[in-house]
């Protein structure tokens, strides 16, 4: 039996985006499995590159469906408190104290991660620095380069305005 430092954090979003991923994985594999049927038919299999390809793609869909099984079995949702502690599923805004810019992050687990979303893991420098702190502390991160400061401005459970 898996104890609780073994599972993923993971947000109720993410949890959801593993599930559509792995439903549509598995809405894919009767093609996947006809297309080699059919490809299998054409007869001399060593010559064959329609089974070949076949083949490998549908042991490339098999091992996506595990990876993200696997991911989903010990993913465990965490639901952000409704409070100002920076925490997993929570929005941060930060001001960089060296240049004055701001921007907002939401810390998610690793499986989440997307910086073009504003997405952050709890395991980056960035993440690991804030995860606990307040609005109005100021953090030093160290990255791998440099360490910088960030002051925390915001923390709520919604996405900030970007306007």
């Amino acid at each position: 039996m898996a104890n609780s430092r073994d599972f993923n954090p993971i947000t109720a979003a993410g949890y959801q985006a593993l599930q559509a991923k792995i439903a549509a994985l598995e809405a894919d594999r009767p093609e996947k499995i006809a297309i080699l049927a059919e490809a299998r038919a054409h007869g001399d299999l060593s010559e064959n590159a329609e089974y070949s390809a076949a083949k490998r793609d549908l042991r490339h869909l098999e091992s996506q469906l595990r990876f993200y099984n696997k991911q989903l079995q010990y993913a465990k949702v965490v639901n952000p408190a409704a409070n100002d502690t920076v925490e997993l599923g929570k929005w941060v805004t930060v001001q960089f104290m060296d240049d004055a810019d701001q921007d907002s992050y939401q810390l998610v687990g690793t499986q989440e991660a997307d910086l073009d979303a504003g997405k952050i893991t709890r395991v980056s420098p960035l993440g690991k620095a804030l995860l606990g702190h307040h609005p109005g502390d100021t953090v030093t991160i160290h990255a791998p380069n440099a360490s910088y400061d960030v002051q925390i401005i915001a923390v709520s459970l919604q996405q900030p305005d970007q306007s």
